[in-house]
């Protein structure tokens, strides 16, 4: 009997070690060739890990390759005396099915150590569950691991598979959740070494003060390179190691791809897909909303919510709301039925947009640095405002409104809430003539703004009520 049982182990700790060993290779891909960029999403896991004292568990949430393992690998090992990681895309069966019993969290704890050999510390050691949607067991069983109280747990899943497997499970109130973007702009120069450029801006942003025509050039053509190059960590290592624009849009093809198949496997009908594909060519046709039946046929916005909020939910991509009555109570008002859609990275959006062409047929990489882009590609901007101001937290509104002179719309193409008042930004890929909408939207709303805001590739000014920022200042707003 006893040797049955020990047959057992060890046929259950080849099966986990050969899981281990291809986990190697897979983490080699997903820590971008062993770079660990610094992320600042570290100093909010520093700060769960000082204040919560073990009564919650955090689980980091985010599309895919934005770098959640790396960080929180890199966090566990430099925070904790030990740690282990249970990688559920590899873990072995027997793994998995340790979490159907909680009856016993000692035998849990005992066999979660034998099969990775780490010694856990109460309180000084932290369990990472990687990939926690592809074990749903394991996520219902952080209730009764956070009260057991001996260990930190830290979860990381994509969004777009963790929805589709909760519906048979209780979620655990003790979750506390952080989403993870891509590298923002301020990441990306850590990346390349700079760590004063931002900081220089942010103090001009403050004082409100030009930064005068060289440096202006020279920071501007710097964002552009991180329009062209995005925040997915992957893409920034191969542009770091290869200094070769062609490699990093083969990498932003291959994150392309992954996500196609991810959208397959949660909408076999390909209407996901559709909707992901067409947000160039819909922002670029500069409608009012995104027009779902120009991309599905004869469906409308309000038949494909559902799959609206899965997009949403994946990470991958960034929903503007309709706000019907603009204020600081937006989300109340919003219109779920008017919607603008934008990529969560600003690197795969460029891809995205001219993915029917070979790197070599494209010529936006050198037109956006030179600063040639034709007038109908500013929608490229939008797209990199969308995102800096989704990832400070900022939720996503845009109003528009009729012109009565020219029965044409007025667009304010975004607005986010501000100490009970909101902010009108209008977004310009040229520099700045005239702004008709924002001064329209202030003379209808003057009573609920703050502030109206027009970013452009220009230095900064200012044109009475209105703040002209260079793009580059987003991140501060």
């Amino acid at each position: 009997m006893k040797w049955t049982i020990l047959q057992e182990w060890y046929r259950n700790k080849i099966d986990d070690f050969a899981g281990i060993a291809y986990n190697k290779i897979n983490d080699f891909e997903e820590k971008v060739c062993g770079i660990m960029f610094k992320r600042k999403i570290y100093d909010s896991l520093l700060h769960w890990k000082n204040t919560s004292n073990g009564k919650t568990a955090l689980l980091i949430e985010g599309p895919r390759r934005v770098g959640k393992s790396t960080v929180v690998e890199e966090f566990a090992r430099n925070e904790y005396e030990s740690f282990i990681l249970v990688d559920f895309y590899t873990a072995s069966p027997e793994t998995k099915a340790l979490f159907d019993n909680l009856s016993d969290l000692n035998y849990i704890f005992l066999q979660l150590q034998l099969t990775y050999q780490v010694s856990l510390k109460e309180r000084k050691s932290c369990i990472v569950f990687d990939e926690v949607q592809l074990c749903p067991k394991a996520r219902q069983a952080i209730k009764a691991l956070v009260k057991d109280g001996r260990y930190d747990y830290i979860e990381t899943g994509s969004l777009i598979s963790i929805r589709k497997n909760v519906k048979d499970i209780l979620i655990p109130s003790e979750e506390k959740k952080l989403h993870m973007y891509p590298m923002d702009y301020e990441e990306f120069r850590w990346a390349l070494g700079d760590e004063v450029s931002v900081q220089m801006l942010k103090q001009l942003y403050e004082s409100k003060k030009p930064l005068g025509q060289a440096a202006f050039r020279k920071q501007l053509l710097d964002f552009r390179l991180y329009m062209l190059v995005g925040g997915m960590p992957q893409a920034v290592e191969s542009y770091i190691s290869t200094n070769d624009l062609s490699k990093v849009d083969d990498v932003k093809r291959d994150i392309l791809s992954l996500y196609e198949d991810d959208f397959r496997k949660i909408d076999p009908t390909g209407k996901i897909s559709a909707l992901f594909d067409a947000i160039p060519a819909q922002l670029m046709g500069n409608a009012s909303r995104y027009q779902v039946s120009s991309v599905l046929g004869a469906s409308r916005a309000g038949d494909i919510l559902e799959q609206i909020s899965e997009l949403k939910d994946s990470g991958t991509v960034l929903v503007a709301y309709h706000a019907n009555d603009p204020g600081p109570g937006m989300a109340q008002n919003k219109d779920l039925t008017r919607f603008k859609l934008f990529t969560a990275d600003i690197g795969l959006f460029i891809t995205l947009a001219f993915k029917d062409k070979d790197f070599t047929e494209n010529d936006i990489y050198s037109k956006l640095l030179s600063g040639k882009l034709q007038a109908n590609l500013g929608y490229i901007y939008e797209n990199v405002v969308a995102q800096t101001l989704a990832t400070d937290g900022h939720e996503l509104y845009y109003h528009t409104f009729l012109n009565e002179k020219s029965r044409h719309n007025y667009e304010v193409d975004f607005l986010i809430a501000e100490k009970n008042k909101i902010s009108a930004i209008e977004v310009k890929s040229s520099g700045y003539k005239s702004h008709p909408s924002i001064d329209a939207f202030s003379a209808k709303f003057s009573s609920r703004i703050i502030r109206e805001i027009l970013l452009y590739t220009k230095d900064y000014q200012r044109d009475q009520s209105l703040d002209c920022l260079p793009i580059m200042w987003t991140q501060f707003i």
